[in-house]
């Protein structure tokens, strides 16, 4: 067995065991363990770590435990990388483009605001772990979820452990994370299908809308998946504001 030191920085820290939480203990490993292995063994998910050092230097995942190494794990924060002198990047960095989700189960409520942003995002709630990695992988998206252990699994390249257990501050744990509030493009999705939204013209809402909805406004839009057609009514104007909101707030 080789025994190294081991030091989780910021909120790492909420997945140890509370006695390493916020100091440095040692822990014995197999010669063979790699850092990701080790630091998920103690219940990290290797998603959420932005940096590590083995003795001051930045090091990556495959990086082979040593006697008496000492390896300060850092969060995935949007400068965690720049807290290793020289950079060593863990995973490609994420470009606005790369901003597509998959959200577990337990995060309607959080995939609804991210579609509203215009963000897009898989949501079913019957969902398995299994399709949500393999979703994952193929589409190029970030996991969304409250499970540590699907992070875990070797084929997630991104995703993101959530906390919170409102939808509202579960988008602003995100944004901050993320930087999402920049590349919000509200009402470009179907809320139910995900879907991108198209405008609808005169001829394509007939029956479709009620007839006092025609006379009050002339600009639609509609989901070419489920049908559904939107205008900009009171229910519109709270969900802008609701957004718009939000969005502010993490400027």
């Amino acid at each position: 067995m080789v025994e190294a030191r081991f030091h989780f920085h910021g909120e790492l820290n909420d997945f140890l065991a509370r006695p390493q939480r916020g100091r440095t203990f040692a822990c014995q490993f197999a010669p063979t363990s790699s850092a990701k292995h080790v630091i998920e063994a103690l219940g990290v998910p290797h998603t959420e770590v932005g940096a590590i050092l083995r003795n001051g230097g930045p090091v990556g995942f495959d990086a082979q435990i040593e006697p008496d190494d000492l390896f300060e794990i850092h969060p995935a924060r949007r400068a965690a990388t720049d807290m290793a002198s020289g950079g060593l990047l863990l995973r490609p960095p994420l470009r606005a483009a790369d901003l597509r989700f998959i959200a577990d189960a337990h995060l309607g409520g959080l995939a609804q605001l991210l579609r509203l942003a215009g963000f897009d995002t898989r949501y079913d709630n019957n969902f398995p772990d299994e399709e949500i990695e393999r979703l994952a992988q193929a589409e190029s998206r970030i996991v969304l979820t409250r499970d540590r252990e699907l992070l875990k699994r070797r084929t997630v390249l991104y995703g993101c452990y959530v906390r919170a257990l409102q939808a509202d501050d579960q988008w602003h744990e995100l944004a901050d994370r993320l930087a999402l509030a920049p590349h919000a493009r509200p009402f470009r999705l179907c809320l139910m299908c995900n879907a991108p939204l198209r405008p609808a013209g005169p001829g394509e809402i007939d029956g479709r809308v009620p007839d006092g909805v025609r006379e009050r406004h002339t600009r639609f839009v509609t989901c070419d998946v489920c049908r559904r057609v939107f205008w900009e009514g009171s229910h519109w104007r709270r969900m802008r504001a609701r957004i718009d909101a939000l969005a502010d707030a993490d400027r």
